[in-house]
């Protein structure tokens, strides 16, 4: 499988099990009727409805507002995708498509309900992270990947380019 198309197929992967996990859990389950669900003394399912991009930061309330973000994300998405079509490592193409399909996701969200659908909530002792959902942690993970890939395997690649 070359790379480009395993990162085309994780982000299908990822876009799919995002938008299958949150319409299960608001109109199969219907979690907003029953939540909190608690799954463990640390994890639980909520219902947040985030108007702002990463962490709820700067909330659109307006239509506008929700556009633009639709628009910053399906031009990342593309953006991303073009440079998918190129890649060679199989990490990096790994982070691309988590990437891409997160973007997607969310995007679908704000089209289809004006904000983003976060339901996973983490706390520990007293410490509460964020609520997101599985295109969220997508995201995050390929972030994670791609700093990887620039800090540490770029460096390898130019020391064995030397050789």
């Amino acid at each position: 499988m070359t790379s480009g198309r395993l990162g085309f197929l994780l982000a299908l992967g990822t876009l799919a099990l995002d938008q299958g996990t949150k319409l299960y859990f608001l109109f199969v389950d219907r979690l907003a009727l029953h939540e909190p669900l608690t799954l463990a003394p640390f994890l639980e399912l909520i219902v947040v409805w985030n108007r702002g991009v990463s962490y709820g930061l700067f909330p659109q309330h307006s239509e506008f507002g929700r556009w633009a973000l639709v628009a910053v994300s399906i031009a990342a998405a593309l953006g991303l995708s073009l440079w998918l079509r190129r890649v060679e490592g199989r990490l990096l193409s790994a982070a691309l498509g988590l990437i891409v399909g997160g973007a997607i996701g969310n995007a679908v969200d704000r089209i289809a309900y004006g904000a983003v659908f976060d339901f996973i909530h983490f706390h520990v002792a007293g410490f509460s992270w964020y609520v997101f959902n599985v295109a969220d942690a997508a995201i995050v993970a390929g972030v994670i990947g791609l700093v990887y890939d620039s800090l540490v395997l770029e460096k390898r690649r130019i020391h064995a380019a030397k050789l």
